[in-house]
């Protein structure tokens, strides 16, 4: 548990002076070059950390995948919560700009904690229910998401929000994520589960498919290929990285440097993770093992 003692000064944070406009905090022109921070319970982010990449080609990057304490989707949001602010003090240590939580879950547990607890700005990623909203033709929209995300109040309340006229229709995914963290991106146990999981909401009438999990993007293909061309598939994925733009452009913590940026990559699992990662990445990768 982490105790208001244990928290980072809105003053200082890692030697970097911070300065305080109204209400919110912002860093010094100083810390302009410093990473930014991205973490997933697993692998499923890198979705996620690409559109990021294409968004913000010279931005340095701190990807961590929390692989050693995953899967968050059947864990209790206390459980999440922890493990969230232990990824973040983590990536302060390493001087992180942002953290973008690039988990479904963790976002829906944890990012009000973690926005109470340190002073740099937090991106969040929800169920794509509003673009859906936006591309569905008869009114109808599946969402493909892990068990707590469905269960969650967050969610609950986006339905609340931009719901009204039209029909959510929710599917809970238990072993999807860890497919994707196999790499068994078509494998007959994939299909098998993904048979499971669309049918119901196709049947419902469902045209719209919102992938509700940083892991699914990586089965899109398999998704199309069984739900029909006919059916829009939602991947926040880019929406996020506009909103990274957007909030380090107001802020005034887009890098001032002109070539690529680097990308870093931890984990708290098995160093094996090195593999997948650099699949998923589209490069070789050396990824370093946590504390």
């Amino acid at each position: 548990m982490i105790s208001k003692s244990e928290m980072i000064p809105k003053r200082e944070m890692n030697g970097l002076e911070m300065m305080e406009e109204g209400k919110g905090v912002t860093m010094k022109t100083a810390a302009n070059d410093n990473p930014l921070g991205v973490f997933d319970s697993g692998v499923g982010g890198v979705s996620v950390l690409r559109w990021i990449r294409r968004q913000l080609p010279r931005e340095d990057l701190i990807y961590v995948s929390d692989a050693g304490y995953a899967p968050y989707g059947n864990r209790s949001p206390h459980y999440v919560e922890e493990r969230a602010v232990y990824l973040t003090r983590f990536l302060l240590e390493h001087r992180v700009k942002a953290v973008v939580v690039a988990c479904n879950t963790a976002t829906v547990t944890s990012i009000a904690r973690l926005r109470s607890l340190f002073p740099v700005p937090f991106i969040g990623i929800e169920p794509g229910v509003k673009p859906a909203l936006a591309a569905t033709a008869n009114g109808i929209v599946g969402v493909l998401a892990t068990t707590e995300t469905l269960k969650s109040s967050s969610f609950h309340n986006l339905i609340h929000r931009f719901c009204k006229g039209a029909r959510v229709e929710v599917q809970g995914c238990p072993g999807l994520m860890e497919q994707v963290e196999a790499m068994a991106f078509t494998t007959p146990k994939t299909r098998a589960l993904l048979d499971r999981y669309l049918t119901p909401l196709l049947e419902k009438g469902a045209d719209t498919i919102v992938l509700g999990c940083t892991h699914y993007p990586f089965l899109a293909p398999l998704i199309r290929e069984m739900a029909g061309e006919g059916i829009r598939i939602i991947d926040t994925g880019e929406a996020v990285s506009r909103q990274v733009c957007r909030a380090l452009s107001a802020r005034g913590l887009l890098t001032s440097r002109e070539g690529p940026g680097a990308a870093a990559f931890w984990t708290s699992g098995s160093p094996t993770v090195e593999t997948v990662l650099s699949s998923l990445w589209g490069e070789s990768v050396t990824v370093g093992r946590m504390p």
